[in-house]
């Protein structure tokens, strides 16, 4: 028993002068300002630990992660587009290499730098010479903008072939993603008519050629009448009865463009009045205007939509009206406003402050001269329905999540931009580009990048874009709108 009793008391002391040993050991280490281990090198940002002031106060530090090494610089690689198309002396389409000679033969493969290459099946090369973005995009693009395409070229629209003119449309049947408006290009010749007729959306138009006579009246009987040439306006708000007629003072007649405050609108659905006095019996026809029953005769069995007829007097005055005339004019003379210059193009601007009218539909006509830009914006609440006049596009669209999408646009294609979407339009020819930014609203709205991180504190612009304030101090406080070559 007293064996066994030493022994137990001896393991005892010997585990605490071990204790006391390891103790000292540890002390005379934390003292020394040395390491057990040979630990790896602490990661920026993570909670570093002094050995020796960590003790004295118990207190830590943590370091910041500058932004370039959290995420690498964005790539300086080239980002051109690759070619552009050309219109020869003798109407053909000829695709030129940015910066060459037109007698330079070019490749229009999907290639960019080292990336991509020929195309091995089938090819329509008029169709890769006027989408070099397409089918070389910019490795800035990322994914595909949801909803679908938001390029359409009206050339692709069905023709509906009439006496005395025709009508192609762009709805979400050629574009879905453009649910907020569609478009009518209508031409008719010289005195041939649109028939009388209402929507149930409002109806916008901008004349492209010729000269135009409209007539309407309101919900409350008063009527007007008033006459239209290239560049000018016309809106109808929903439901209201109009017409439309090409005067003689062109002698091709007329061409314009229509635009409607829904996606799903078509011009095939249309109330027109020969369509509703064809569908009813003529017994009710003669009881509703107080007349005999010969007296419709003649009325056509179905409707006309468009049909020649004897070009108005561009003098004619509104019939003398009980009622009086409608208090806003259904026109607007855009052609007569003297656009603001800019320093790479110009603009011209109509909504309901200058068209009061146009209760639904807005209007930015643009020109960007050769190298400048519509500058980099959204628009903060609506779509814009974009259509091209004149000259050649380049359009980048930012759709958030990473992805982004470049397509080119020509004379006569519609493109589409969701509201919000940052985007710029640059003219990539060596013609002036025109076109003209349309929006399902009264007041025309846009944001400038520039301007928003001119009027904000530059360290905060400094922080994200790591640019100096040299660079800060040069953003424009005003909407530039559209820039010049750089």
């Amino acid at each position: 028993m007293v064996r066994g009793g030493t022994g137990a008391t001896g393991a005892v002391s010997t585990v605490d002068g071990g204790l006391k040993f390891l103790s000292f050991v540890l002390c005379a280490v934390l003292l020394s300002g040395t390491s057990i281990l040979a630990l790896p090198t602490p990661l920026e940002g993570t909670v570093v630990v002094s050995n020796s002031s960590s003790i004295a106060s118990g207190s830590t530090t943590t370091s910041a992660i500058p932004a370039s090494e959290t995420v690498a610089p964005a790539s300086d690689d080239p980002n051109y587009v690759m070619w552009n198309t050309t219109t020869t002396s003798d109407s053909s389409v000829q695709a030129v290499r940015i910066g060459s000679t037109s007698s330079e033969t070019v490749n229009l493969q999907p290639m960019r730098g080292t990336l991509g290459t020929t195309i091995l099946g089938q090819q329509n090369m008029a169709l890769q010479a006027q989408n070099p973005d397409t089918l070389a995009p910019p490795t800035t693009d990322s994914g595909v903008i949801p909803g679908g395409n938001i390029k359409w070229p009206m050339t692709l629209s069905p023709m509906r072939l009439q006496t005395g003119g025709w009508a192609r449309q762009q709805n979400i049947n050629q574009m879905p993603i453009a649910t907020s408006m569609a478009g009518v290009d209508m031409r008719l010749e010289a005195g041939a008519i649109r028939e009388l007729h209402w929507h149930k959306t409002a109806e916008w138009a901008y004349v492209l050629s010729g000269s135009m006579q409209v007539t309407s009246v309101d919900q409350d009987g008063r009527n007007f009448l008033g006459n239209v040439g290239p560049g000018d306006l016309w809106y109808f708000p929903p439901g209201i009865p109009h017409s439309l007629q090409a005067t003689n003072e062109d002698p091709n007649g007329a061409e314009f463009l229509l635009v409607f405050d829904n996606g799903d609108f078509s011009d095939d659905s249309t109330f027109q009045l020969t369509d509703w006095l064809a569908h009813t019996p003529k017994e009710v026809i003669a009881k509703n205007f107080g007349t005999s029953l010969s007296a419709w005769d003649e009325l056509p069995g179905k409707e006309l939509y468009i049909f020649p007829g004897n070009s108005p007097s561009p003098d004619a005055q509104a019939v003398e009206d009980p009622y009086g005339q409608v208090p806003n004019p259904f026109t607007f003379k855009m052609s007569n406003m003297t656009a603001t210059p800019l320093a790479g193009g110009s603009v011209k601007i109509v909504d309901s402050r200058t068209f009061p009218a146009a209760t639904a539909i807005a209007v930015a006509e643009v020109t960007v001269e050769p190298g400048g830009m519509r500058e980099l914006h959204w628009h903060p609440t609506q779509d814009e329905w974009t259509y091209y006049l004149s000259g050649t596009a380049r359009v980048t669209e930012f759709a958030s999540s990473s992805t982004a999408q470049t397509f080119d646009f020509q004379a006569g294609d519609v493109g589409f931009v969701p509201a919000t979407y940052g985007h710029y339009v640059e003219n990539i020819a060596n013609e002036t580009l025109h076109f003209l930014e349309i929006f399902n609203t009264d007041i025309f709205q846009d944001v400038s990048l520039s301007q928003w991180l001119a009027l904000i504190p530059p360290q905060l612009v400094q922080a994200h874009l790591q640019i100096s304030n040299e660079t800060i101090a040069s953003f424009n406080k005003t909407k530039q709108v559209v820039v010049g070559p750089n």
